[in-house]
């Protein structure tokens, strides 16, 4: 498993034998094409949402959006990129704001309408034109921790495509430096505050609010939170 976490995010294609067990592994861009236990891992967000569901939605999300709505008003249109079940939705609408979801799994996806009432759009943001529709805030909390570095650039970018004139961002990715890859197979790529600004600046974005703190689910992770404008 060294060999993995050591060239998650390569363009090479490799092949190791552990406890002879032969398992070829590929570039990873998504957990939907890691490798889990000689497997593909078709998308572990699909397969496992009920599970997802129950360990990350009734998490208060107060500490992480409210840094947020205070550079906004009520009534304001977001969207919430990889909204999960529908957690963060449910808090804002709470609170007052127009809220969309967006989200790639099925599962997840239904679980968020059934939970919020809002409309949630099935897609991949990697692929999904963001240019259709201007939103006054992007939430992307903890969404693209599965984007390797190479990539986490221009997949930044093309999701900004949806923030409006005067709009703000909402970023959340994990403290650390290189790539892991879990038991269960999900890749995790991790970043230092001087990376995250650097980047934000190239897309001439200024930093309004920043928190550093500890998950709420993993202890051992520390999270690096951003509300831009």
């Amino acid at each position: 498993m060294d060999l993995l976490k050591n060239r998650v995010g390569s363009t090479t294609s490799y092949t190791s034998l552990a406890n002879d067990l032969q398992v070829s592994v590929h570039t990873v861009k998504y957990c939907s094409v890691c490798t889990h236990q000689g497997a593909p891992m078709v998308d572990y967000y699909q397969y496992h949402h009920t599970t997802y569901h129950e360990k990350t939605f009734h998490i208060d999300p107060s500490s992480f959006l409210e840094p947020l709505i205070r550079h906004l008003k009520p009534g304001d249109k977001l969207l919430d990129v990889g909204c999960g079940s529908g957690r963060d939705i449910l808090w804002l609408k709470g609170h007052g704001f127009n809220v969309t979801g967006f989200e790639r799994s099925k599962g997840l996806a239904a679980l968020a309408r059934k939970h919020t009432g809002c409309e949630i759009i099935e897609g991949d943001f990697q692929t999904y034109d963001f240019s259709k529709q201007k939103f006054d805030a992007i939430l992307l909390s903890g969404s693209l921790v599965h984007i390797p570095h190479a990539h986490l650039e221009s997949v930044f970018g093309h999701i900004l495509d949806g923030v409006g004139n005067g709009g703000k961002v909402l970023v959340s990715l994990k403290e650390g430096d290189g790539s892991s890859v879990g038991e269960d197979g999900r890749a995790f790529f991790y970043w230092q505050d001087t990376e995250l600004r650097n980047l934000f600046a190239k897309h001439i974005f200024r930093v309004l609010e920043f928190h550093k703190g500890t998950s709420k689910v993993n202890k051992s992770d520390i999270w690096l939170s951003y509300v831009l404008a």
